[in-house]
């Protein structure tokens, strides 16, 4: 073990995940990357909640940590929910930005008090009050904003939507006469873009709604306070964006895609085992796959906040049913909004031996698998990158936050996504997956993807953009021990 001297001479970053999987492990993948290096401690805060998920789906061992690398726990201020998934996210931002900030400036005083003091603190995007803690004790805050570029430039632009009159919207009717298919060519940096395909946070008409307000906050207020802003994605995939970010946020690290980044630590490296899914796995489906024809399969997953009705989900069931293409589903246990979410017992009967159910899975382990050949997704960012990384093209049904911001690009700039109806139906569905699958346009969105996944590989190779942006990242974080030592 190392004593206090030598922790106190080695940087120490403290990290502060929003609790919801699509932020947890980008969040993890960074925090492991720099520990990997060997110069790095790490002090990882989940919520209290998260933390009993964690050990439930992982086993104990996988909140013990390892030798440089600590996990710790504050509450999140919620009463304990009655099921197993992810908390209702306004509610969850609310209470985060009322009652963690002082819970996290007692964590670091203790660690400071314990001779292992942070010289860092890197803060979920959802979680940038934490700026201010770390301001008041002298530690320089970054913040790793998870969604694309073009999420955050559309939360960038929130109070500016609301200055122009465009939001809150006047009556629900909005939502449904064309409203939300106002361009929005005054955005710099974005193209093409209307308001229905800004983060869905804005598709409100109370002037006080929780998320339009703190988003307007975090990055208004918060986010220029930070020392620096951290990014997973890459230069050739949003460039325009980025370029309109650092207008307004100039130190900017675009470090993605992350994920293969994070692929590199040596299997023998202590953190390589740590992991963040808050599902348990199903292990069988690579088997299923190897059996499958290359190229046939498509995959479908919703995420992990994703819910939609019985109604919705039976849709799904029948169009891909129809389709004839065998397919791998994830289906979460709260995937559906009420009680009733078991699919249909002919359909189970109907798909035997075509297609295969299951809760969770290693998603980047069957994107990379050869016999995908297709993806229905949410479009959440992790998602997307991960299938832009494999080249697999998409069919688009965005849920909520960026995911419609996503769902644009992927469908007008990058062509590698056809995107379906909110109100889906079964044919349209079924009309989708076939030409995904087996049309001339399925066949173009491939190629694109294709070149997507060569940009997106270039960008992580050593003299990358992404590459060398980690390296600066990592040679400024470090230089913050430096600077507290002298």
């Amino acid at each position: 073990m190392e004593s206090n001297g030598e922790a106190a001479a080695t940087p120490h970053a403290v990290f502060l995940p929003f609790p919801a999987q699509g932020h947890l492990t980008p969040m993890l993948r960074l925090a492991k990357l720099l520990h990997a290096r060997g110069s790095f401690r790490i002090t990882f805060v989940n919520t209290e909640f998260n933390h009993a998920r964690l050990v439930r789906s992982r086993g104990p061992g996988a909140v013990r940590g390892v030798d440089g690398f600590r996990f710790e726990t504050i509450p999140d201020g919620l009463p304990r929910p009655d099921r197993d998934g992810t908390q209702d996210v306004p509610q969850l931002c609310a209470s985060a930005r009322r009652t963690c900030g002082p819970l996290l400036r007692e964590l670091i005083a203790r660690l400071g008090a314990a001779g292992d003091p942070v010289t860092c603190v890197v803060a979920d995007g959802a979680m940038t009050f934490a700026v201010y803690p770390a301001e008041e004790m002298g530690i320089p805050a970054l913040i790793f904003f998870t969604p694309s570029a073009g999420g955050v430039l559309g939360y960038m632009n929130y109070a500016e939507l609301v200055r122009r009159g465009y939001v809150p919207l006047k009556e629900k009717s909005y939502l449904t006469n064309g409203y939300l298919d106002t361009p929005l060519d005054w955005i710099k940096g974005f193209k093409n873009v209307r308001l229905r395909d800004i983060s869905s946070f804005i598709r409100t008409t109370d002037p006080d709604d929780i998320m339009l307000s703190i988003n307007k906050d975090q990055l208004e207020d918060d986010a220029p306070c930070a020392f620096g802003i951290i990014l997973n994605t890459f230069d050739a995939l949003e460039h325009d964006v980025l370029t309109a970010i650092r207008s307004r946020l100039p130190n900017l690290y675009v470090i993605g895609p992350i994920s293969p980044l994070s692929h590199r630590i040596p299997p023998t490296a202590p953190s390589s085992s740590i992991g963040s899914n808050l599902w348990k796995e199903d292990t069988n489906c690579v088997k299923w796959l190897n059996t499958q024809v290359a190229g046939s399969v498509v995959y479908v997953n919703f995420g992990s906040i994703t819910v939609m009705t019985r109604d919705q989900l039976v849709e799904f069931a029948w169009g891909l049913e129809s389709s004839k293409s065998p397919f791998l589903w994830v289906v979460r246990p709260d995937l559906v909004d009420d009680d009733t979410a078991g699919l249909p017992e002919e359909f189970v009967r109907d798909i035997e031996g075509r297609g295969l159910l299951v809760e969770w899975c290693n998603q980047e382990q069957v994107l990379a698998h050869p016999a995908v050949g297709g993806f229905l997704s949410h479009c959440g960012w992790n998602s997307t990158l991960e299938s832009i990384y494999e080249g697999v093209p998409m069919i688009c049904w965005p849920f909520f936050s960026e995911q419609p911001t996503n769902c644009r690009y992927l469908c007008t700039e990058w062509g590698m996504g056809m995107e379906i109806g909110s109100d889906v139906k079964r044919g349209e569905v079924e009309r989708m997956v076939r030409e995904l699958m087996c049309g001339e346009k399925g066949r173009e969105m491939r190629e694109k993807a294709k070149e997507w996944k060569l940009k997106a590989r270039e960008a992580i190779e050593p003299n990358g953009p992404s590459f060398v942006d980690l390296e600066r990242l990592v040679e400024d974080l470090a230089s913050f021990s430096k600077s507290k030592r002298q």
